[in-house]
């Protein structure tokens, strides 16, 4: 299992990254392709920054504007943002580029023609591409996963179940229709714990949310092991809890409830001792 440390949320240089991730004891970094860390340097600085210090890199890829797409974008507009990040993306020479894209607004056959293009594109790539189950994008409903993965067996998933607790307000768990729907096009996995009513607890391991860690782990466990039948080697994971109103925060003062290093770094620990493997 490989382990990567999210940047988001942390605006400093990639030194600085590198050398955080490496006392945390993470095997590599995921960020947007924007990332100040990314940005600040050419794609061959960052690969031999990267190389010297033993790191892997995953890179995150977001069309129509920004995390929550404009309404007005269109999916040709969609397109044209990904092929420019695709190519951008790639001079990087990742492990993975994870991509979100799409709009939850669009109709089925737009959704269809939209991801028929998306994966054309991503065969043509030469690094691994798989597309996040993100709200308010192509992949934000978990009740029609099983239909869309049918009609494209080419799709790859980044899996983020976090984000269908919320849409469907209810634990995701293995016997369920979406996440049986989609246990063998997991390629990677995005470790954050979500409950029926946001797609972030407050702190994953503290007593309240234990019936919430066990349901996304139970989902986890599945994905890799699904991953180790097909031949898949290793299985990449990122903590991802994150500010932007997922980490809950204390009124007036705005506080968040607990500190997200911490967080991350205690995930990717009881991951790193073999929790999946219950």
């Amino acid at each position: 299992m490989l382990l990567f440390q999210s940047l988001w949320g942390f605006s400093g240089t990639l030194e600085q990254a590198v050398a955080r991730a490496k006392t945390l004891g993470f095997d590599g970094l995921e960020c947007n392709l924007h990332h100040p860390a990314l940005a600040s340097g050419t794609p061959q600085a960052v690969r031999e920054q990267l190389t010297h210090d033993g790191l892997e890199l995953i890179v995150e890829l977001v069309t129509g504007g920004d995390y929550v797409p404009d309404l007005a974008c269109s999916w040709q507009q969609h397109l044209a943002e990904l092929d420019r990040q695709l190519s951008q993306a790639e001079a990087l020479q990742p492990t993975r580029i994870s991509v979100i894209t799409g709009s939850d607004s669009w109709d089925d056959d737009v959704q269809d023609r939209f991801l028929n293009a998306v994966i054309e594109r991503i065969g043509d790539c030469e690094i691994a591409v798989s597309l996040e189950t993100h709200r308010s994008r192509s992949l934000f409903n978990p009740w029609g996963i099983a239909k869309l993965v049918a009609k494209h067996p080419d799709l790859r998933l980044t899996a983020d179940i976090s984000h269908w607790c919320a849409v469907s307000e209810r634990l995701m768990t293995p016997d369920l229709v979406p996440i049986a729907a989609i246990a063998d096009r997991v390629d990677h996995i995005h470790a954050r714990v979500g409950h029926p009513q946001g797609p972030s607890v407050g702190h994953p391991f503290a007593p309240e949310w234990a019936c919430a860690l066990e349901a996304h782990r139970r989902c986890w466990q599945l994905f890799v092991e699904r991953q180790r039948a097909r031949g898949h080697g290793v299985t990449t994971m990122t903590p991802e809890f994150g500010p932007d109103g997922y980490l809950p925060s204390l009124p007036f003062t705005g506080m968040p409830v607990a500190d997200l290093e911490t967080i991350n770094s205690a995930m990717a620990q009881w991951l790193r001792q073999g929790a999946l493997e219950n």
